[in-house]
């Protein structure tokens, strides 16, 4: 494994709590991971941890097999040949584009660098750009020219803090998918820092959810999305609620009771005995609702956000539960309008209620196949 981090644990002088709590992650050479999670959650700590800025308590880091640090090993940063981006760049204001990019080559003969420089100007798409001054550029340029300074060196691990926090949304989501492109094209292992769940997604082959210095999980996108591994996991990653539920065993079947009606004929499935009486919560995603006129159950809009292709909707049912909904945006419904709602979920995720924030869900249990039911 290119990147072993195991049982790391950091705390800060007086501090009431780690901000690492025996973290342990895994990363391939040439994968891109992404550390996903609430401000104040540990993300940067760890990033810093890795790049050498932090020094463990405990746990041990190796990079190429390599123990960088450990229990009475400490390598510093200039040891460790990793590059980082940062949120605001640092770039330097008098220098142009090509002594920026350049600037960590000073033991390059004059040629070598100049290559180099061409090489990674032509990876990022600045080509023609080398006499240019920071103040010439675009947010999106000056970002491109961070990156290319970061590779330049060849770094055998690249991390990067948030490198797109001060772009604009729409110019954040093609830049991420641009740089995935010129990482891979590269060769490249590296570790991004973000809060932004679609920039996590569009950017990552292993995303980690952290919180409160813990590292919830860590696994592809459609893991996290539909196995979450514990109930802050299930929260933070799409838009859903958890709402009260019911498992009951039919002979041979399994169904679960929802304030939508009865789920049933679900490829995995809890069995009752996995919560007191059968009764949990289970998490209902907006895309695991359906906007269905002919369905009995009818629920109030009582908010709703426009997202280009699709409304949000909040919607409020009969006895008060709250859901939310992903419409199709040509179904533009008015706030106090009521709708008709029918559940289509094909993932059932279900926790005890009151669970905690680390508290995992219940198993599934495969289910007898249709014609044994």
């Amino acid at each position: 494994m290119f990147l072993k981090l195991e049982h790391a644990r950091l705390r800060y002088p007086g501090s009431p709590r780690a901000a690492l709590d025996d973290v342990s992650l895994a990363l391939p050479a040439g994968a891109l991971g992404v550390l996903l999670g609430p401000s104040g959650c540990g993300k940067t700590t760890l990033l810093r941890a890795l790049a050498g800025l932090e020094r463990l308590d405990e746990g041990q880091l190796t990079l190429e097999g390599q123990t960088v640090a450990a229990r009475g090993v400490h390598w510093p940063p200039e040891a460790r040949r990793i590059g980082m981006v940062f949120q605001d760049y640092a770039l330097f204001p008098h220098l142009s584009v090509a002594d920026n990019v350049g600037y960590g080559l000073h033991r390059w003969t004059r040629l070598q660098r100049q290559q180099r420089v061409a090489e990674v100007l032509a990876l990022v798409g600045l080509q023609g750009y080398e006499r240019r001054y920071p103040h010439e550029l675009s947010g999106g340029q000056q970002q491109r020219v961070a990156l290319a300074r970061a590779l330049a060196p060849r770094p055998r691990l690249l991390l990067l803090d948030e490198p797109f926090s001060s772009l604009d949304v729409d110019l954040r989501e093609r830049l991420a998918q641009e740089l995935r492109t010129i990482l891979k094209a590269a060769g490249i292992t590296a570790l991004f820092v973000t809060h932004d769940q679609m920039e996590a997604f569009a950017l990552g082959d292993l995303i980690g959810v952290m919180h409160e210095g813990r590292l919830h999980q860590w696994d592809d996108a459609y893991t996290l999305y539909h196995r979450p591994a514990t109930r802050f996991v299930a929260e933070f990653i799409g838009h859903g609620v958890f709402a009260p539920a019911r498992i009951v065993a039919r002979g041979e079947r399994v169904v679960v009771q929802t304030p939508l009606g009865e789920l049933e004929d679900i490829a995995e499935c809890p069995l009752p005995s996995a919560f007191p009486d059968g009764l949990c919560e289970v998490l209902l995603r907006a895309d695991d609702i359906v906007h269905d006129d002919a369905s009995p159950f009818r629920g109030e809009i009582v908010r709703k956000a426009f997202r280009g292709a699709a409304f949000l909707y909040t919607v409020r049912l009969a006895d008060g539960q709250l859901l939310q909904v992903q419409v199709p945006s040509h179904h533009d419904h008015a706030i106090g309008e009521w709708i008709g709602l029918r559940a289509a979920v094909d993932h059932v995720v279900t926790f005890a209620r009151g669970a905690s924030a680390a508290s995992p869900p219940a198993l599934n249990s495969p289910q007898p196949p249709t014609s044994a039911r």
